[in-house]
Protein backbone atom coordinates (compact mmCIF):
# COMPACT_ATOMS: atom_id res chain seq x y z
CA UNK A 1 0.00 0.00 0.00
CA UNK A 2 0.94 3.54 -0.92
CA UNK A 3 0.05 6.03 1.86
CA UNK A 4 1.14 8.97 0.46
CA UNK A 5 0.44 12.05 2.66
CA UNK A 6 -0.93 15.71 0.63
CA UNK A 7 0.75 18.69 0.62
CA UNK A 8 -1.03 21.06 3.25
CA UNK A 9 -0.97 24.37 2.38
CA UNK A 10 -1.69 26.55 4.99
CA UNK A 11 -5.30 27.84 5.01
CA UNK A 12 -6.44 25.88 2.91
CA UNK A 13 -9.32 23.38 3.50
CA UNK A 14 -9.26 21.16 0.99
CA UNK A 15 -12.87 18.69 0.29
CA UNK A 16 -12.90 16.02 2.53
CA UNK A 17 -14.78 13.00 1.74
CA UNK A 18 -15.53 10.08 4.80
CA UNK A 19 -14.95 6.86 4.58
CA UNK A 20 -16.68 4.37 3.35
CA UNK A 21 -19.25 2.33 4.88
CA UNK A 22 -17.37 -0.82 4.61
CA UNK A 23 -14.45 0.59 6.63
CA UNK A 24 -16.67 0.38 9.88
CA UNK A 25 -18.09 -2.79 8.67
CA UNK A 26 -14.57 -4.44 8.54
CA UNK A 27 -13.26 -2.64 11.50
CA UNK A 28 -16.10 -3.30 13.78
CA UNK A 29 -15.93 -0.62 17.00
CA UNK A 30 -14.16 -2.38 19.32
CA UNK A 31 -11.90 -2.98 16.48
CA UNK A 32 -11.48 1.20 15.69
CA UNK A 33 -11.39 2.11 19.05
CA UNK A 34 -7.90 -0.51 19.21
CA UNK A 35 -6.94 1.54 15.99
CA UNK A 36 -6.89 4.63 17.64
CA UNK A 37 -6.04 3.01 21.13
CA UNK A 38 -2.74 2.04 19.15
CA UNK A 39 -2.17 5.39 17.75
CA UNK A 40 -2.56 7.44 20.21
CA UNK A 41 0.15 4.82 22.46
CA UNK A 42 2.52 5.65 19.51
CA UNK A 43 1.99 9.37 19.94
CA UNK A 44 3.04 9.14 23.58
CA UNK A 45 6.35 8.14 22.12
CA UNK A 46 6.29 10.52 19.68
CA UNK A 47 7.56 14.07 19.88
CA UNK A 48 4.09 15.36 19.58
CA UNK A 49 3.47 13.70 22.29
CA UNK A 50 3.62 17.17 23.31
CA UNK A 51 0.21 18.29 21.91
CA UNK A 52 -1.99 15.73 23.92
CA UNK A 53 -3.13 15.41 27.27
CA UNK A 54 -0.10 14.60 29.50
CA UNK A 55 -2.48 13.96 32.33
CA UNK A 56 -2.72 9.87 32.15
CA UNK A 57 -6.67 10.15 32.90
CA UNK A 58 -7.15 12.72 30.27
CA UNK A 59 -4.91 11.02 27.54
CA UNK A 60 -7.47 8.07 28.00
CA UNK A 61 -10.27 10.65 27.70
CA UNK A 62 -8.68 11.60 24.78
CA UNK A 63 -8.63 7.81 23.26
CA UNK A 64 -12.19 7.59 24.00
CA UNK A 65 -13.31 11.28 22.19
CA UNK A 66 -10.99 10.32 19.31
CA UNK A 67 -12.82 6.64 18.86
CA UNK A 68 -16.51 8.34 19.23
CA UNK A 69 -15.31 11.01 16.46
CA UNK A 70 -14.33 8.44 13.99
CA UNK A 71 -16.87 5.74 14.84
CA UNK A 72 -19.68 8.66 14.03
CA UNK A 73 -17.44 10.13 10.83
CA UNK A 74 -17.27 5.95 9.54
CA UNK A 75 -20.97 5.68 9.87
CA UNK A 76 -21.47 4.44 13.23
CA UNK A 77 -23.93 6.03 15.81
CA UNK A 78 -23.09 9.26 17.13
CA UNK A 79 -21.29 8.78 20.35
CA UNK A 80 -19.27 12.16 19.88
CA UNK A 81 -22.47 14.40 19.61
CA UNK A 82 -24.09 12.33 22.33
CA UNK A 83 -21.35 12.64 24.42
CA UNK A 84 -19.66 16.09 23.53
CA UNK A 85 -21.50 17.79 20.99
CA UNK A 86 -21.04 18.67 17.58
CA UNK A 87 -17.08 17.89 16.74
CA UNK A 88 -16.27 21.39 15.56
CA UNK A 89 -13.20 19.63 15.48
CA UNK A 90 -10.92 22.83 14.13
CA UNK A 91 -11.98 24.96 17.04
CA UNK A 92 -11.44 22.17 19.22
CA UNK A 93 -8.15 22.18 18.10
CA UNK A 94 -7.65 26.00 18.12
CA UNK A 95 -5.69 25.93 21.38
CA UNK A 96 -2.93 23.90 20.20
CA UNK A 97 -0.13 24.99 17.88
CA UNK A 98 0.09 22.52 14.98
CA UNK A 99 1.74 23.02 11.83
CA UNK A 100 2.55 20.99 9.22
CA UNK A 101 5.55 18.72 10.35
CA UNK A 102 3.11 17.66 13.27
CA UNK A 103 0.28 16.68 10.64
CA UNK A 104 3.00 14.72 9.00
CA UNK A 105 4.15 13.35 11.85
CA UNK A 106 0.62 12.42 13.07
CA UNK A 107 -0.33 11.04 10.20
CA UNK A 108 3.05 8.74 9.65
CA UNK A 109 2.10 6.89 12.80
CA UNK A 110 -0.91 5.59 11.59
CA UNK A 111 1.10 3.75 8.35
CA UNK A 112 2.09 0.95 10.50
CA UNK A 113 -0.90 0.62 12.25
CA UNK A 114 -2.97 0.65 9.13
CA UNK A 115 -0.35 -1.35 7.13
CA UNK A 116 -0.89 -4.25 10.04
CA UNK A 117 -4.28 -4.25 9.45
CA UNK A 118 -4.15 -4.77 5.68
CA UNK A 119 -2.35 -8.19 7.07
CA UNK A 120 -5.22 -9.02 9.34
CA UNK A 121 -7.88 -9.06 6.17
CA UNK A 122 -8.99 -5.56 6.32
CA UNK A 123 -9.67 -4.69 2.15
CA UNK A 124 -7.35 -1.85 0.71
CA UNK A 125 -10.48 -0.24 -0.76
CA UNK A 126 -11.27 0.27 2.87
CA UNK A 127 -8.04 1.23 4.47
CA UNK A 128 -7.30 4.01 1.50
CA UNK A 129 -10.99 5.51 2.22
CA UNK A 130 -9.92 5.71 6.04
CA UNK A 131 -6.73 7.21 4.84
CA UNK A 132 -7.77 9.23 2.21
CA UNK A 133 -10.25 10.78 4.98
CA UNK A 134 -7.25 11.29 7.49
CA UNK A 135 -4.82 12.38 5.01
CA UNK A 136 -7.08 15.39 4.18
CA UNK A 137 -9.08 16.37 7.48
CA UNK A 138 -5.96 16.77 8.94
CA UNK A 139 -4.92 19.73 6.60
CA UNK A 140 -8.05 21.39 8.21
CA UNK A 141 -6.41 20.70 11.73
CA UNK A 142 -3.17 23.32 11.21
CA UNK A 143 -3.16 26.34 12.40
CA UNK A 144 -0.05 27.08 13.09
CA UNK A 145 2.92 28.36 9.90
Amino acid sequence: MNLEISYAAFGVRPPVTKPIPEFLIEMGEEGLRKLISDHYDAIKKSDIYFLFPQDAEEFEKAKIHSSDFMIQICGGPAYFNQNRGAPQMVGRHAPFAIDAKAREKWLELYKPLILELKEQGITETSLYSFWGYLNIFSIWMINTK
